[in-house]
């Protein structure tokens, strides 16, 4: 892991491990509204589908979509990160369990890269995320 921070009090690797446990979390208990409320409000999800998913609304029904096809078990893990005291970057793998076409349960899983912009109480939403 990079932590491209060490000149602050910042330990960007702690802090995307647990943005990630929480985003994993929310996705896991298929709360949409939970997942939504890890973006800032113009944030960009950009999917394998080639969508451009931008803002709540969106973001809150793409996931909500991938709920109902059966999506579950997501694990974000960390391949690289850093970033300062306002814009964190990562890159992750990320696996889940979806149903296939014949309704049996298959793995899914590839890379991610996530945009940070830390917000005002020291927390970090989601700027831009894009999987493959």
């Amino acid at each position: 892991m990079t932590n491209l921070a060490s000149s602050t009090s910042f330990d960007v690797g702690a802090e995307v491990s647990g943005a990630y446990a929480a985003w994993d979390s929310a996705f896991n208990k298929a709360d949409a509204k939970a997942v939504a409320a890890a973006y800032i409000s113009n944030a960009k999800v950009l999917p394998p589908t080639h969508q451009v998913i931008s803002g709540p609304e969106e973001i809150e029904n793409f996931f909500a979509g991938l709920f109902s096809g059966g999506f579950t078990d997501h694990k974000l893990t960390i391949i690289d990160v850093g970033g300062d005291e306002k814009v964190v970057y990562s890159t992750a793998k990320w696996t889940a369990k979806g149903k296939g076409p014949d309704g049996s349960r298959q793995s899914a899983g590839g890379i991610a890269t996530h945009v940070f912009e830390r917000q005002a109480d020291g927390s970090l939403k989601l700027r831009l995320h894009t999987f493959n």
